[in-house]
């Protein structure tokens, strides 16, 4: 589980097709305190860590295996060199809780749809499938790449986002443009309360 605070920022340092799809992405955590078998989100998909290195020049760094479900249900396919990932370690128990629980399952791609700056911050509309807009509600919670973010409004399937300075400079999300793919994850809670409304 994870909250959709996002504390690192990894950079892809390869990508490379073999049975299924393995990447190498460099991290500011210190590596000899991930165990092989952790899950760490990476842009949202809870990822399992099957290497890990210390090099003297680029510093540490950790290998994950992508299968092709999650590749496909993701936006893991668009992953090049160089690109930058959000990461967040997985939520110990006695840490703070500062975002909301999320696990790390991507429910399905949303599109930066429109994009204008609000003071400081920048307002970002989103245009999710429509099978999960109905999940997502004005002052609710979502987490796009791996970030939690809360709704400002809802307009059918376009619902809206404000990113202040430290979000955009904490995050990935000062690179994304009109047009970008971002991983989705409705809120749990909104997922039961609406199968629950379904069976009354």
């Amino acid at each position: 589980m994870f909250t959709g605070i996002i504390t690192d920022i990894g950079t892809l340092r390869a990508v490379e097709q073999r049975g299924d799809l393995r990447a190498r992405i460099g991290t500011g955590y210190a590596v000899a305190g991930i165990d092989l078998g952790a899950s760490i989100a990476c842009d949202g998909v809870c990822l399992t860590v099957v290497a890990k290195g210390q090099d003297a020049a680029q510093g540490g760094w950790f290998d994950v295996d992508i299968s092709a479900e999650t590749v496909s249900k993701t936006n893991l396919s668009a992953w090049q060199q160089g690109r930058r990932v959000n990461l967040e370690r997985a939520l110990k128990v006695g840490d703070e809780l500062g975002g909301h629980i999320v696990s790390g399952h991507v429910d399905g791609l949303a599109e930066v749809v429109a994009m204008r700056d609000d003071g400081d911050s920048t307002r970002v509309t989103l245009r999710a499938p429509k099978a999960l807009a109905r999940f997502i509600a004005p002052k609710g919670s979502v987490a796009l790449n791996g970030t939690s973010l809360t709704v400002n409004e809802v307009d059918g399937c376009d619902f809206g986002i404000n990113f202040i300075p430290h979000t955009k400079q904490m995050t990935t999300w000062g690179d994304v443009a009109v047009g970008d793919s971002v991983n989705l994850e409705i809120d749990t809670l909104a997922r039961y309360v609406a199968r629950l409304a379904e069976m009354s």
